[in-house]
């Protein structure tokens, strides 16, 4: 009998960390209330930041970025196009670095004040200190994008537009429709689109 307990015990562990693993990674689903939205993070310009505090009358746009992600570099060229859709369409904007296991290094504060000067960002670049809120979103990649209504409730989720190589080559912008969409009472259709860039770097 006891030979068949460690085979069990095995089998068992497995399986718990396995469910741990799809529950980690598992994305908010649409509909669904933001969570932590009283979370404060703070920001390269020194101020704290909540989802509470950051969103607009029509909504919050949370993206999770970093400083050195190819596909960040690539696809944020667009990030102060975003914020400016955003902010006329009454919509708040958060980009979040969570990649907690580079805060000494590439994304350290430093780094990210560095960063946010050189692109111009003109969204607050805040610090999502050990991953909590990408724990919580089940955020995984960088950029990974949750666009919420005026009720907190996720109505899109996934990519920013479809080319990620090339402004000039976008043919679905995706994001930038789910904005405007979503400031005129407008089915947001595609609501969920694949999320493209690098694992979010957790401890």
């Amino acid at each position: 009998m006891k030979k068949f307990i460690l085979p069990l015990f095995l089998i068992l562990g497995t399986l718990a960390i396995f469910a741990f693993s799809q529950d980690a990674s598992s994305s908010l689903e649409i509909g669904a209330k933001a969570p932590k939205q009283d979370y404060e993070m703070k920001g390269v310009d020194g101020k704290n930041y909540s989802l509470k505090s950051a969103a607009g009358d029509k909504g919050m746009l949370v993206v999770f970025s970093c400083n050195t992600c190819p596909f960040v570099v690539a696809w944020e060229d667009r990030y102060n196009d975003l914020y400016t859709l955003a902010k006329k369409n009454g919509v708040g904007m958060l980009l979040i670095n969570s990649n907690e296991a580079k805060r000494n290094g590439d994304d350290s504060m430093d780094e990210m004040k560095k960063h946010a000067k050189a692109q111009a960002y003109k969204s607050p670049y805040v610090v999502d200190k050990n991953s909590e809120l990408a724990d919580s979103f089940g955020a995984r990649t960088t950029p990974h994008i949750f666009l919420f209504n005026a009720d907190m409730e996720l109505v899109y989720r996934g990519a920013i537009d479809d080319n990620y190589k090339s402004k000039e080559g976008v043919q679905e912008s995706y994001l930038m429709d789910a904005i405007s969409k979503l400031a005129k009472g407008e089915k947001i259709d595609p609501n969920t689109t694949k999320a493209t860039g690098c694992s979010i770097k957790r401890v």
